[in-house]
């Protein structure tokens, strides 16, 4: 009875009590051109193209001399010029439940799973919704743990905290996405999945969060199939429902895969807009549309719950200074970057702890903490400097003690570092274990007396 009434409350919704009627005038791939709707629609504003097929939804991208140019959220199949265009109610917002936790959706807000409609809330959630204001939110919270090894010591994530995932293709962004969907402290888990291959999805519901990580997680899904608009609109449809379930006081992990995929659906819109291409073929609005999206995750305001954020950003040719890799890196709190030739050397998830930061450093570590990070990484640095003199046989072992020593900490942390995505390992067990190695190495930490690293036993 309650599912039967959301549905009638929907279709009232969507009925238009008034009928502002226009006409298809030019086709051009992507963009469909109306004229006698200039004056009644406005960029952003959906519109009901009446095909002789079907009737498609589309959205205003730009207004110009020659009409309103209008891209679909399916494709132009069976519409001819002549066409009636009319506007339409159908607003840019969603209505989140709490009955929507264990359900996957597209980015619409209409469910993918087969399990019947989705329940619709009383309160209407705006999918481009202003961030909180800065003096507004609170600060950062405590840190929470990844159970992942080499997150939890090098580049540790707070409660808030907004970090990139930087990596080429195949390199393992997926997977490491999934061993924070796996092991992630908090309430709600909310995954956009943006372009993603169709295959992979049934894949991570199944192999990655599995049963009970289903149990609370919202999955909103765009394939990269789908028209542009799809695509942008499903991480705009992830964020509104983190903010929805940050705004009743829950802790909320969003992952969203990936910033580029969304940034590529952009560039296809504001091309197809008529805006001039820019840095590597981007349109201007993709810079303003990534702050705008990002900046919405983060600590909440007084009473409400934070939106810790993790979002993926595919390098294109391993180039970290990629237009959009470099304006996300600066918008963050922090990146962790995935390596290639660390992957090809079997070391699982292939992070490169000497390019990876977080911003939360050093005050989201204990003093004992950030002494053994400290010493980690400077052993790992002297090796990194040396490698390929090692490598090739033409550091003779006794020259250096501490060459000696980075070496022997680098053989014996690289296998420690090394997790399957079904395995994990609490903070303080890995830092125990971590200067335990350091130890082994004949490498000095100078730990504060008062913070003593805990013990594994």
């Amino acid at each position: 009875m309650i599912t039967a009434l959301s549905e009638l409350s929907m279709l009232v919704r969507n009925i238009d009590t008034l009928r502002i009627v226009g006409e298809v005038s030019a086709i051009t791939g992507l963009s469909l051109t109306v004229t006698g709707l200039e004056r009644a629609m406005g960029i952003g504003q959906r519109c009901l193209i009446h095909g002789k097929q079907k009737i498609i939804l589309g959205e205003v991208v730009g207004i110009d001399s020659q009409g309103t140019r209008v891209l679909p959220f399916g494709t132009w199949d069976g519409v001819a010029v002549g066409d009636a265009v009319e506007l339409s109610s159908y607003g840019d917002v969603i209505r989140p439940d709490p009955s929507w936790v264990g359900r996957v959706m597209d980015a619409l807000g209409k469910p993918l799973d087969n399990k019947g409609p989705l329940f619709e809330g009383t309160r209407p959630q705006s999918l481009k919704t202003a961030p909180v204001p800065a003096f507004d939110r609170r600060r950062v919270g405590e840190r929470l743990e990844s159970n992942i090894k080499t997150v939890d010591i090098f580049t540790p994530i707070c409660r808030g905290q907004r970090m990139g995932v930087f990596a080429g293709s195949g390199v393992g962004k997926s997977t490491l996405m999934a061993m924070f969907a796996r092991n992630g402290q908090a309430d709600i888990i909310v995954v956009g999945l943006v372009g993603e291959r169709g295959r992979e999805v049934q894949d991570f519901i199944q192999d990655d969060l599995g049963a009970e990580g289903m149990k609370r997680t919202v999955l909103v899904v765009s394939t990269g199939d789908e028209p542009p608009l799809m695509r942008r609109q499903a991480a705009w449809t992830a964020m509104a429902v983190a903010e929805y379930f940050r705004d009743q006081g829950k802790q909320v992990l969003l992952l969203l895969d990936s910033v580029t995929r969304f940034a590529m659906a952009q560039r296809e819109i504001g091309l197809s807009g008529g805006e001039p291409p820019t840095a590597k073929g981007y349109p201007p609005t993709v810079f303003s549309e990534l702050p705008r999206l990002l900046e919405r995750a983060g600590p909440g305001p007084d009473g409400a719950g934070d939106i810790t954020g993790l979002f993926t950003v595919l390098v294109d040719g391993d180039d970290l200074n990629d237009p959009i890799a470099d304006s996300v890196r600066g918008i963050l709190d922090g990146h962790i970057v995935l390596d290639r030739s660390i992957a090809e050397r079997g070391r699982y998830p292939a992070i490169n702890i000497q390019k990876s930061i977080s911003r939360m450093l050093p005050d989201c570590h204990s003093p004992a903490e950030y002494a053994v990070l400290q010493a980690a990484r400077s052993a790992l640095a002297v090796y990194n400097d040396m490698e390929e003199l090692i490598r090739i046989g033409a550091y003779k072992s006794g020259t250096d003690p501490m060459i000696d020593a980075a070496i022997r900490f680098f053989a014996l942390s690289e296998a420690f570092l090394s997790q399957r995505k079904n395995e994990g390992m609490i903070a303080d067990y890995s830092f125990a274990e971590i200067y335990k190695l350091l130890g082994e190495a004949a490498i000095k930490v100078d730990l504060p007396t008062q913070h003593p690293v805990p013990s594994e036993g």
